[in-house]
């Protein structure tokens, strides 16, 4: 015998804090008890993959961020295959988070503004572990917890896919 309640509570309880900001208030009722309905899917879209390896930038960042939530801020270690966001849409989306402004002689009022971010979403372990789908794993160290696909190539990862939809 199952809970029933108003909204799904784990994935509410789960996600709704993260995508309010903080901001927001969550409030739950008991509605009746009903049967095992089976596992909660994932509710989760694409993701937003790395293809440069480096130092992220800010400048980078600020072309990446409409498309999606950031996981990783300025300043963060990136490397081919490392997801660095959640994309808006349902396919996952190669990003390059590590590209560099060019500079020239040329200066310009206005020109160099100061880029503003909102703040990336921090990564729990056990936010990670719902979140991850089968291609994609967990990367923990003392310092961090990083999400990555599990075939770091991207031209592997292109094929892997094309593989999966003929199959389908």
């Amino acid at each position: 015998c199952v809970c029933v309640w108003c909204c799904r509570v784990h994935v509410c309880t789960r996600t709704f804090p993260r995508y309010a900001g903080g901001g927001g208030l969550l409030q739950q009722c008991f509605l009746e008890y009903g049967r095992y309905r089976g596992l909660i899917q994932n509710e989760r879209k694409g993701a937003l993959v790395s293809v440069g390896t480096g130092d992220v930038t800010a400048y980078a960042l600020e072309s990446i961020e409409p498309r999606g939530k950031l996981f990783v801020g300025p300043g963060a270690k990136a490397y081919n295959g490392m997801i660095v966001g959640e994309h808006s849409r349902e396919e996952d989306l190669e990003v390059n988070p590590v590209k560099g402004k060019q500079l020239t002689n040329i200066r310009a009022v206005g020109k160099d503004e100061f880029v503003r971010l909102t703040p990336p979403l921090l990564v729990s372990l056990d936010w990670a572990l719902s979140y991850v789908k089968d291609d994609e794993m967990i990367e923990l160290t003392p310092s961090s917890i990083r999400l990555r696909k599990r075939e770091l190539d991207p031209a592997r990862r292109r094929a892997d896919m094309r593989k999966k939809k003929v199959q389908k």
